[in-house]
């Protein structure tokens, strides 16, 4: 079933790929990202590229945010299936922001998605008798279920996404309405991989070498693909899922250690 997909963070290492996968399968796609630009140029790489909208939104900016709706509501589109990627929080091990740095985390990485996605929620239309349900993907870091260092923060806020998908999961599910989460481990995007780089120069290393010593902890000794993500988060979205809501899925090689 060709579906009609809201993808934010469309333009980032995981986005990208998503983007492709997801408009090879013949969906029509809503792209949102903070870069306009960058954002009409993904869509005209993308196969049926005429199938497919971009709209620019901040999520750190409520004004940005009501502008999106206004935007989206103006197609006319009912949405099918939605990838929610919270903005990631900046690498600090500060166990005692300010208030200041802690609302502003709050809104960028918490408030303003949630508030797009409630927005995008309004704009589904299941419908249980024709067997069209639809799907909600809300992709987050591992910080969601293990608690890391130099991640003070993303300790914090992570696992309250997969408490508001589990409220979201029993509030939907009897609208035909899916609520599922993706934790994510490391994974090889363009940025990973060029910090992996910087780490391995400065240790004097090859990047393999670098890449074996900090994958040695993951019981896959590796760590992901963008276009590994793009599997679990298409499955998650087609009918592979039409029994599961609220359900975390974790992408991390076997890293967390835990039930």
């Amino acid at each position: 079933m060709h579906r009609t997909i809201l993808v934010t963070g469309a333009t980032g290492g995981i986005g990208a790929p998503l983007c492709s996968r997801l408009a090879k399968e013949g969906h029509s796609l809503i792209l949102a990202a903070r870069g306009a630009d960058r954002l009409q140029a993904l869509v005209s790489k993308l196969d049926g590229s005429d199938r497919h909208r971009a709209i620019p939104v901040d999520m750190s900016d409520d004004k940005s945010i009501e502008n999106f709706g206004q935007q989206l509501g103006s197609l006319g589109i009912a949405l099918d299936g939605v990838v929610l990627m919270p903005p990631p929080l900046p690498r600090n091990s500060d166990v005692f922001p300010s208030s200041e740095s802690w609302r502003s985390h709050f809104q960028a990485s918490f408030i303003g998605p949630l508030a797009l996605l409630k927005i995008a929620v309004n704009s589904m239309r299941p419908d249980l008798a024709a067997g069209r349900r639809s799907k909600v993907v809300i992709i987050s870091a591992i910080t969601s279920v293990q608690v890391l260092g130099h991640y003070a923060a993303s300790n914090v806020l992570r696992p309250a996404w997969l408490g508001q998908a589990k409220t979201l999961a029993f509030s939907l599910g009897e609208r035909g309405i899916h609520i599922n989460t993706v934790s994510l481990g490391g994974i090889l995007t363009e940025d990973y991989t060029g910090l992996i780089e910087r780490r391995a120069k400065d240790a004097g290393q090859t990047f393999e070498q670098r890449l074996a010593e900090e994958t040695s902890n993951v019981p896959l000794r590796k760590y992901g693909h963008p276009e590994e993500v793009s599997a679990i988060v298409g499955a998650l979205l087609s009918d592979f899922s039409d029994h599961l809501t609220g359900t975390n899925i974790l992408c991390d090689g076997g890293f967390t250690r835990s039930y």
